[in-house]
């Protein structure tokens, strides 16, 4: 296991080195979405549409935030599950789009799109939805309002602890549970 410190989108390319297994300290902007926000997304880019924000380079986070506490920058953000969004990966992944954040497994196709787009996936640990928030510097809706916790919304964070479960060359956390699911 390797340690790394990212910062997106500078250094997104970065990601290719990792390995299932490595620990990284996550820093940058990064997009907020869960099951709504990706319908639209990916509507819109079926459509030919403008989408509101520009997938080159970006970072999905599958999180539906709570409410901020006052005084700081946002409420409970832990991780949502990831397979939720598989069928919508490979065409944001087409559009730019190089690292998910979740919780849980991938399936196959989900995998394959994170190796053919030289993608990355990383978790954080479900349940610590108020760790995770110590980690967020601003929060910001960008599109979706309407949809509350699940709009998409872009955050700053500093050094988020996250571990790769899928790599860029298709390497695996999950290899047995994507074996017998």
């Amino acid at each position: 296991m390797a340690i790394a410190r990212i910062s997106v989108p500078e250094y997104i390319n970065d990601t290719v080195a990792l390995m299932a297994g490595d620990l990284v300290y996550l820093s940058g902007v990064i997009y907020v979405a869960r099951d709504q926000a990706h319908r639209r997304l990916f509507d819109a880019i079926k459509k030919g549409e403008r989408i509101p924000i520009d997938l080159g380079s970006s970072v999905i986070y599958y999180c539906g935030p709570t409410p901020a506490p006052k005084g700081i920058a946002i409420g409970s953000c832990g991780p949502t599950t990831s397979s939720r969004m598989d069928s919508y990966l490979p065409l944001l992944m087409k559009n730019g789009l190089r690292i998910t954040i979740g919780k849980g497994g991938r399936s196959n196709e989900a995998i394959k799109s994170i190796k053919d787009y030289n993608g990355c996936y990383m978790i954080a640990a479900g349940g610590a939805g108020a760790f995770y928030s110590q980690f967020v510097k601003s929060y910001k809706v960008i599109a979706y309002s309407e949809l509350r916790a699940e709009a998409l919304a872009a955050l700053v964070v500093k050094d988020m602890p996250l571990i790769v479960a899928v790599d860029s060359k298709g390497g695996s956390v999950f290899s047995d549970y994507a074996q017998v699911r």
